[in-house]
């Protein structure tokens, strides 16, 4: 089964050099707008990492000089955190430097932390690139059970549309109905085409369906969803490299990325779960949901430190504007606590 629907509204042209100049100045305050609007819902999606990770700085360090028993507490506190061993030790020896047996501040301190977890974000914080050569571009998205990949996809596609770009999403979690009910609603509402076979199918086989009907089509994108699969299980996992083998045969360059989506909220598993699938996937690149959920959003941190995989993309809530592209330095700022981005 393949449908379409919808189509992208086309805004008006303005003309001349008043108007042309009427409309950057919109453009610009709209982006500032957009910008301001996505600061809030980082930090306001973080609160409870952020809460707890400067509550417990603050108890430490109020009325106390940094030595070494604060020191060794509050490297203690950001391994609680998730952010990783490494990135703790870095901030600790941060701390340490110019600033041992004086007395500090709570802020001084998170902004040791937000300097220092921006250091480690800075080399994956990478957008999507769509080659536009690659056509259709295959983005394959993968995870484990509830992880959120159709909401993701769904979001993805709203984007992509909203650039201008014909996308088709693949429904290729065969195993649930809801699932691909929940892609219907998502294409219909992003106006994107939709391929899917009755629930049960073999996926492989849809998924070699959507390839050429992608291509004969003259789609832009086509995105890909999977079958939840815990990452110890091995037949699924064999499934997946069959979909990976299938999707080749159509065309050898596809898929030209392999996104895996990371529910936040399941902490240090997020970290076996990048291993497994970067194995028997080839991981290009990750998108980690449902921060807003969680008090360990900061094992975005030590899959950042450990994978150095890109991190394309971050979601702090339900709705399409919750989903943005990953910036180093607002994650950095937000989970530390600080106000602003400046």
């Amino acid at each position: 089964m393949i449908a379409s629907v919808g189509c992208l509204r086309r805004g008006n042209r303005y003309h001349g050099r008043d108007a042309s100049d009427s409309v950057d100045e919109m453009n610009d305050s709209a982006a500032e707008a957009q910008k301001q609007s996505w600061w809030q819902r980082l930090t306001g999606g973080l609160k409870r990492s952020s809460s707890a990770l400067g509550g417990a700085i603050s108890d430490l360090v109020s009325k106390r000089k940094l030595d070494a028993e604060t020191l060794g507490e509050i490297e203690d506190v950001l391994i609680r955190a998730d952010l990783g061993l490494e990135t703790a030790d870095r901030i600790a020896a941060a701390l340490r430097e110019g600033r041992y047996e004086a007395a500090i501040s709570p802020e001084e301190v998170k902004a040791v932390v937000a300097s220092e977890v921006e250091k480690t974000l800075a080399g994956v914080a990478r957008p999507l690139v769509i080659d536009a050569a690659q056509r259709p571009f295959v983005i394959l998205v993968v995870g484990v059970n509830g992880s959120g990949k159709t909401t993701t996809i769904g979001k993805l596609a709203a984007k992509f549309r909203a650039d201008g770009r014909q996308v088709m999403m693949a429904a290729g979690d065969t195993f649930r109905a809801a699932a691909i009910d929940q892609l219907k609603i998502w294409a219909t509402r992003t106006g994107s085409a939709f391929i899917a076979r009755e629930a049960g199918a073999d996926a492989a086989g849809l998924v070699f369906d959507a390839v050429a009907a992608a291509k004969e089509r003259g789609a832009d994108v086509l995105l890909i969803d999977t079958a939840g699969r815990l990452q110890n299980r091995s037949e699924l996992m064999s499934e997946l490299e069959k979909i990976l083998r299938v999707i080749k045969k159509v065309d050898a360059s596809a898929p030209h990325a392999v996104l895996l989506v990371l529910d936040a909220t399941v902490g240090q598993n997020a970290l076996s779960q990048v291993e497994t699938f970067q194995k028997m996937a080839g991981v290009t690149g990750l998108v980690m949901t449902k921060l807003d959920g969680t008090a360990r959003g900061g094992i975005l941190v030590a899959l950042a430190a450990k994978f150095k995989l890109p991190v394309h993309f971050i979601g702090v809530g339900e709705n399409v504007e919750d989903l943005a592209a990953f910036s180093a330095r607002d994650f950095a700022r937000a989970i530390a606590g600080l106000d602003g981005t400046e």
